[in-house]
């Protein structure tokens, strides 16, 4: 009723006369709903109160844990052409198996017989190296033997020598007995000249001793031109000496020279066969890169340069290649705030993108489709999109990853921190503070692994 007449049946009539009446005044209407009311707030006090564990999360996705099992374009390091193809997209290769072959595009490597004809110049070379080494080997033995002969002539010029100042020695003695010898052819011719003038002696004696006299001075001369002689002599003897040294001094020195011009020789000449080897073993090394091999056991993503005939240049991509066999992780970005509470080893969650999954991020043993990771790399330099780049990879004691997924699919990750009750998370989360700085258990074992 409204109550909007003055005529106020409730307080002339008793309602509670009726059973309507007594039912509708009598009954408590809140009472259930107080009931629910107060229910849920203790049951909210109690939720309150559960253990929330706090978590980073962040977005990213399927790589390989191995830098050499990441899908990769395989390029050429010489320029050319496209010959041949050996593959089709898809087509599964084995380490060592042919994609294509190609062929040269620049003039100087046309000739096909060019690695033979750079062997045969090399062998040329050496041999001449050979012929160098045995040329030097003959002047050395030369040189040996005019040493020898120089030796020989020397002391033979020396005995000459030797002879003649003997021979100086002796006709100066020689010299010195005329001298003596005139001096008393002389004394007696005086002597019988005086005895002659006195006359005791006879003019046929005085002519003998004058006789005498002068068979002494013309033997005193002729000894005299002897010494000089003896004395030419032992000076030419000294020139010999000089003249055998000098002599022989020029023929060593010309085959030394010789020997030096054929070292020198030798020497370039292995240079230039070394520089043929070099070039040889370049021609060899780009000839078998005229075939562009698998570097690994894979499968052929896809032709970057397709058809027959194209030219391309060194470094340019040509065929893409994904790894048979891998080492699945998963990169994902925390902000930089979060990096220090990142630790090696700690424990991830992690959601696949195209995995169903039921997550409660506060709850990781009552989420579902989530699969276990670990730390295993943190990146110390900020990434473009101005995060942390953190590298994971599978728990061994969880549940292993599905092997459907492949490099490149989207991933959500949950680092898991520490354990606190949900009202301090939410009043945490309304005052926008981080999470508690925390530090794993095993932190001194992570340090060791990094």
């Amino acid at each position: 009723m409204l109550n909007i007449s003055n005529n106020q049946l409730n307080k002339s009539v008793d309602l509670k006369k009726f059973k309507s009446g007594q039912r509708i005044f009598n009954g408590r209407y809140y009472k259930y709903f107080n009931r629910f009311l107060l229910g849920s707030a203790i049951i909210i006090v109690f939720i309150l109160f559960l253990p929330w564990t706090q978590n980073i999360s962040g977005n990213g996705n399927v790589t390989t844990l191995s830098l050499d099992q990441r899908p990769q374009t395989i390029q050429s390091p010489i320029p050319g052409r496209i010959e041949k193809w050996f593959v089709a997209e898809g087509d599964f290769v084995a380490q060592g198996d042919t994609i294509m072959e190609i062929s040269e595009i620049k003039s100087e490597y046309f000739d096909p017989d060019l690695v033979k004809r750079t062997g045969e110049q090399r062998s040329s070379k050496a041999q001449s190296v050979g012929s160098y080494q045995e040329k030097v080997k003959a002047l050395e033995r030369q040189i040996v033997a005019l040493s020898k002969e120089r030796g020989l002539k020397l002391e033979q010029a020396k005995n000459k020598l030797l002879q003649a100042k003997l021979k100086v020695k002796s006709d100066s003695i020689d010299f010195e007995a005329a001298k003596t010898n005139i001096v008393i052819a002389q004394s007696k011719y005086d002597r019988t000249a005086t005895l002659q003038a006195e006359g005791f002696k006879a003019t046929k004696d005085v002519e003998d001793a004058r006789l005498k006299l002068q068979e002494t001075e013309a033997k005193l001369i002729s000894q005299e031109n002897k010494l000089l002689a003896s004395r030419n002599e032992v000076i030419n003897a000294q020139v010999e000496v000089s003249r055998v040294n000098a002599m022989y001094a020029d023929k060593i020195s010309k085959a030394q020279s010789d020997k030096y011009t054929a070292q020198s020789s030798q020497f370039d000449t292995e240079a230039q066969v070394s520089k043929l080897e070099n070039a040889y073993s370049n021609y060899e090394m780009r000839n078998a890169l005229r075939f562009v091999r698998a570097p690994y056991d894979g499968y052929i993503n896809k032709a970057i340069r397709g058809g027959v005939g194209q030219t391309f240049k060194e470094g340019e991509d040509l065929v893409g290649v994904m790894p048979a066999h891998v080492d699945l992780a998963v990169e994902t970005y925390v902000a930089p705030i979060d990096l220090p509470l990142i630790n090696l080893g700690e424990k991830v969650r992690v959601q696949f993108d195209g995995w169903p999954a039921m997550i409660f991020s506060g709850w990781p043993d009552i989420s579902y489709g989530t699969y276990g990771a670990k730390v295993v790399a943190i990146e110390n330099f900020i990434s473009p999109n101005g995060k942390f780049r953190v590298l994971l990879a599978p728990d061994e004691e969880e549940q292993a990853w599905p092997e459907a997924i492949r490099a490149g699919s989207g991933a959500y990750t949950m680092a898991l921190l520490e354990d606190v009750p949900i009202w301090y998370e939410l009043w945490r989360q309304l005052n926008g503070f981080p999470p508690n700085y925390y530090q794993p258990q095993n932190k001194d074992n992570a340090k060791t692994k990094s």
